[in-house]
């Protein structure tokens, strides 16, 4: 089954992009064209689909190769995330209402607004 990608999904790859600004599993720092938004609890999850801790930055490589080797992905991710892992975990198994898109993107919005004045 394939996902629809809409406008948020595209709003909020920017801001982890932009929020990691390097590769999270190797380091590497090309521009953000190069870098990909890595879900780890997939994107038909609704209720972790827009989640910040649900979601990294990595190189298309690094990307392809945990598509790849999921367990290791599973280990990796645990350990990036520490204590918040099972609390992730948790918000993944709850059933949320329709997410208010709106909001999210307003949200967004503002993140990235922040990361690009910090940068400045």
């Amino acid at each position: 089954m394939k996902i629809r990608i809409d406008p948020l999904d595209k709003l909020f790859s920017s801001y982890i992009r932009a929020r990691d600004n390097v590769c999270q599993r190797c380091g590497s720092s090309g521009n953000l064209g190069s870098l990909q938004c890595a879900h780890f609890f997939g994107r038909a999850r609704r209720s972790t689909r827009w989640d910040e801790e649900n979601a990294c930055a990595l190189c298309f490589g690094c990307h392809q190769y945990f598509g790849s080797h999921p367990l290791e992905f599973v280990e990796w991710f645990k350990a990036r995330l520490g204590d918040s892992f099972e609390l992730l975990e948790g918000r993944m198994r709850i059933t949320y209402p329709r997410p208010d898109k709106e909001l999210l993107t307003l949200y967004f919005k503002a993140k990235i607004k922040e990361l690009v004045e910090i940068q400045e």
